[in-house]
């Protein structure tokens, strides 16, 4: 017998996959132009791979049964759960994704800012590795559980309805089990 919770079921996995959406415009509009002796330093490596991992998450098959509740609500609920766990992963994956790659963008401004279009020399060493430390710092603290509050704080804050949301160790663990 179903819960009654279909509909909110539902509304979840469309705000689910609305941000999903959003995370995943952003990403693909990451634009980063270095010259041929910038292309391997560490931000640029860092926004290139963003991108990868964006259209992967894409590429990525939905990993529930597709079949039709045709009108069995209890099947509905099931697939409605099944597939507020997808979305809530790649949107996990997604919201990882953005948050280094925003770091990877403030680093890319502050080497602009540095250089001021001039070729890098000693005079930028200090500033330069500096700005290398502050990326490094901020990826560390990008942990799962940052990820996993920055989305459930925004969730929150919005009133929207969580219940079904799997937990971090749940999306930890489907993550593990897709390597």
């Amino acid at each position: 017998m179903s819960d009654g919770l279909n509909d909110a079921r539902a509304i979840r996995v469309a705000e689910i996959m609305t941000d999903f959406r959003n995370l995943q415009y952003y990403l693909s509009q990451l634009r980063a132009s270095p010259t041929a002796e910038e292309y391997y330093l560490e931000g640029y490596s860092l926004l290139r791979q963003c991108s990868a991992e964006a259209q992967a998450i894409l590429d990525a098959p939905f990993s529930a049964s597709s079949a039709a509740p045709q009108g069995d609500s209890e099947r509905e609920k099931q697939q409605l759960r099944a597939i507020i766990v997808d979305a809530a992963v790649r949107r996990f994956q997604c919201q990882r994704a953005y948050l280094r790659a925003h770091a990877g963008l403030r680093w890319m401004n502050s080497r602009n800012s540095v250089l001021r279009g001039q070729k890098p020399n000693a005079s930028h060493l200090s500033a330069l590795q500096s700005a290398d430390s502050t990326l490094r710092m901020e990826l560390l603290s990008l942990t799962d559980a940052h990820v996993d509050n920055t989305l459930r704080t925004q969730d929150a804050s919005q009133g929207k309805w969580l219940a079904e949301d799997p937990t971090l160790a749940q999306i930890q663990q489907i993550l593990m089990s897709r390597r």
